[in-house]
């Protein structure tokens, strides 16, 4: 009997486990609808609280702890483009390991309970080298980016349906018990669709249809898209979407990118944007009626390798976001909107299903209120005074209102929350650096080039070509090298005048050498990515050599017809000589793509059989064209590491192969009357990029990410390449520290 009982007792437990099991499937595989109020997630409407963070621009190890602050942060979603160049190389072959693991970064993001935003695109901007469309695809005949044109069409298409087909396999999309419950299509075309005619109107409408045909049981959207068809949701981008209201009025109000700082460029300063402007933005939003909102970036990570685009984005992506670069939360900015989080989902029932009611205050001032039938009630008061504090009454009740802030009061009497009164702790971070240790004794290896063409040229023209066209992105590098004969009785070698070397080019950066001598180095900036150089140079009767290294720093990644933006050299010419000037545009010009060290490999580990390194333990200091490769121990603690690059000039790293990225801390330009670094901010009044600079005659970038996961306990091999020259000696491994909470 008692095994009868035993038996029937195993039974139900196993009945119930079952039930519990398929109720739990039940309720995760959720259809996703919306209409004008909010979306519904398996028929409950949600609002949705939303965190940027790109997959690629961070490293798998990070991935648990980034997604997870994000959800201590208050945010129950998670949005990440998808890197079309990371994920298809070349034609047909895919690519889907390390930062790329799509699949494994969305499986992380349901593991924590939160939901997902996929921005297929296929095209992202997002400052992203070619703005995430593969270089290849430029070189296909007959491909126009982004536009109503059959190559463009088919490999787009083809794109959006691999990685659709991929994510369903997985299971991955809402109906089928994934977190997936919204995507994307095409990226902020609505600025550039007049640019391409009635052609940009039919790819437009042609992307929509594509997308919808994909079939993945969730909504589509299309981000500043102001004629998106009916089939796709309309969305908005900026510091600022408050007034914004979808192009028909069946779909919700989404903010598909609050923009919490701004990105950086090589030689730019640093934009700040204080939390209570962001939460400002947030609070006025959902007063308004909106319903889907996305930080971009939540946590802007690393552009590493050479993923930046711009060109001229730093290697940084820091985009002073909730969570820095490193993975850590930024205070107080992390800690304000978690608490405006708490205090908008105070209300979520109201806000989404409520009736909304307008009311003035004042002048400036205004009540948006939501109450239900039951009398329950939520407001929102706002003084938009950019300089005054307000008083004001609402229901027989004083508010004091700070200027250009938002109080939420979920109840319609206690204010939780002002945007402006930062109640949450601050912190202060430090590098803390820590010498380049081995446990085997330091030791460098030095391999140098010289300036110009080893070997063979690859090509020879009498013409300069155009950089991009000719790399196809394949290396930064590209040397033009040429040569003249100098009489022996031109007059500035007798009288000791020096004859000026002219160069234009369209960009980006260019290192000048002159009978193999290092003259200087010209570039553009983030701004203006033409150049000129004149310099003076001296010439020798006879043969003189001239080998210029012309450098990309990131392609272009947004406008209409970006893909066409040329780089590279447009003219050389030399004044001084006694006819006059010499004219070299034109003259026999031979070229060799990258430099030599990396075609040699030397950035891979193990890397030696081929090349003969000087072993030393100390290394030249401001030698151009260098390679240095030392072996280090993993620094002490286990706190994120930064490369620290202010004793050298510009170049690339590696750490035991894996890719950290460009490397130039130059200098950003200092104050001008016009355009000032200041030593605080203002939160009050609309923010724009340079409202907020700090950093005016300091290094654009001195510390670059290296992930703690990249280090071995020891046998890690560093690799840097120095393009100009600096002083190796003086490299450091800083830890980011937080020094102090207050």
């Amino acid at each position: 009997m008692k095994r009868v009982t035993e038996s029937i007792a195993s039974s139900a437990i196993l009945v119930v486990a079952m039930v519990f099991l398929l109720s739990w499937r039940a309720i995760e595989a959720a259809n996703v609808t919306y209409d004008h109020r909010s979306l519904s997630i398996g028929n409950r409407r949600q609002l949705i609280i939303s965190a940027a963070i790109h997959y690629p621009r961070s490293v798998p190890a990070m991935w648990p702890s980034l997604v997870q602050t994000a959800k201590e942060g208050g945010c129950n979603a998670i949005e990440s483009y998808v890197f079309w160049n990371g994920h298809e190389p070349s034609p047909g072959k895919y690519y889907f390991g390390g930062r790329y693991n799509l699949v494994k970064f969305i499986k992380i993001v349901q593991e924590a309970g939160m939901h997902m935003i996929l921005r297929i695109g296929p095209f992202v901007a997002a400052e992203w080298n070619y703005g995430g469309v593969p270089v290849w695809l430029h070189y296909v005949p007959g491909t126009v980016f982004r536009a109503d044109n059959e190559p463009w069409k088919h490999y787009m298409e083809s794109f959006t349906t691999y990685i659709v087909n991929l994510l369903k396999k997985e299971k991955l999309f809402a109906p089928q018990g994934g977190p997936i419950i919204l995507s994307q299509v095409e990226n902020e075309y609505g600025y550039y669709e007049k640019d391409y005619g009635e052609g940009g109107k039919r790819y437009a409408q042609w992307s929509a249809s594509m997308a919808v045909s994909q079939n993945i049981g969730v909504p589509w959207m299309m981000c500043q898209q102001w004629d998106a068809p009916s089939t796709v949701i309309s969305t908005c981008n900026g510091f600022y979407c408050d007034q914004f209201t979808p192009n028909t009025p069946d779909k919700p109000k989404i903010w598909t990118e609050n923009w919490p700082g701004w990105f950086k460029t090589f030689g730019g300063r640093d934009p700040h944007r204080p939390a209570e402007d962001v939460a400002y933005s947030v609070a006025r939003f959902f007063g308004k009626g909106g319903s889907v909102h996305n930080y971009y970036m939540y946590h802007g990570g690393t552009n590493f390798g050479r993923t930046s685009g711009g060109p001229f984005i730093t290697t940084s992506y820091d985009y002073e976001a909730p969570i820095d670069e490193y993975g850590l939360p930024r205070l107080p900015k992390w800690g304000h909107l978690k608490d405006l989080h708490k205090a908008i989902m105070l209300s979520e029932n109201l806000l989404i299903s409520g009736e909304h009611q307008n009311i003035t205050l004042g002048h400036s001032l205004e009540a948006d209120v939501y109450t239900d039938s039951s009398g329950t009630c939520a407001a929102f008061l706002s003084n938009l005074d950019d300089k005054s504090d307000k008083t004001v009454m609402f229901r027989n009740t004083s508010y004091h209102l700070p200027a250009w802030s938002v109080s939420i009061l979920p109840d319609c009497k206690k204010e939780v929350f002002n945007t402006a009164k930062v109640t949450s702790k601050s912190s202060k971070v430090e590098m803390v650096p820590e010498d380049l240790k081995s446990s085997s004794g330091l030791k460098w290896e030095v391999f140098s080039e010289k300036p110009g063409i080893w070997g063979e040229a690859d090509f020879v023209k009498n013409e300069l070509v155009d950089h991009i066209n000719t790399t196809k992105d394949t290396t930064d590098y590209l040397w033009y090298t040429t040569s003249i004969k100098v009489s022996d009785n031109e007059e500035f070698l007798n009288k000791g005048n020096r004859p000026v070397l002219f160069i234009e080019s369209k960009g980006h950066t260019l290192h000048v050498f002159i009978n193999k001598e290092y003259l200087g180095t010209a570039t553009g900036n983030g701004t203006h990515v033409p150049f000129k150089l004149k310099k003076s140079v001296s010439l020798k009767a006879g043969d003189n050599n001239i080998d210029l290294l012309s450098m990309t720093v990131g392609l272009s990644n947004a406008g209409s017809f970006y893909e066409w933006v040329g780089a590279g050299l447009t003219s050389v010419s030399i004044k001084g000589f006694n006819k006059g000037t010499l004219n070299l545009t034109n003259s026999k010009w031979s070229y060799k793509l990258g430099v030599q060290g990396e075609h040699l490999e030397l950035s891979k580990p193990g890397i030696s059989g081929a090349v003969k390194w000087t072993v030393t333990t100390k290394p030249p200091k401001k030698q151009p064209l260098t390679w240095y490769k030392v072996v280090i121990d993993q620094p002490s603690g286990s706190e994120p590491v930064g490369l620290d690059m202010i004793s050298m000039g510009k170049g690339m790293a590696w750490l035991n192969g894996e890719e950290i990225g460009r490397y130039w801390p130059r200098i950003a330009r200092k104050n001008t009357p016009n355009d000032e670094c200041v030593k605080e901010c203002d939160y009050r009044g609309k923010f724009m990029p340079d409202k907020c600079l700090t950093g005016c005659g300091e290094p654009s970038q001195r510390w670059y990410h290296v992930p703690r996961s990249w280090f071995k306990p020891s046998g890690n091999e560093l690799v840097i390449f120095e393009e100009k020259g600096g002083n190796p000696m003086k490299i450091k491994l800083s830890k980011r520290k937080v020094s102090a909470v207050q």
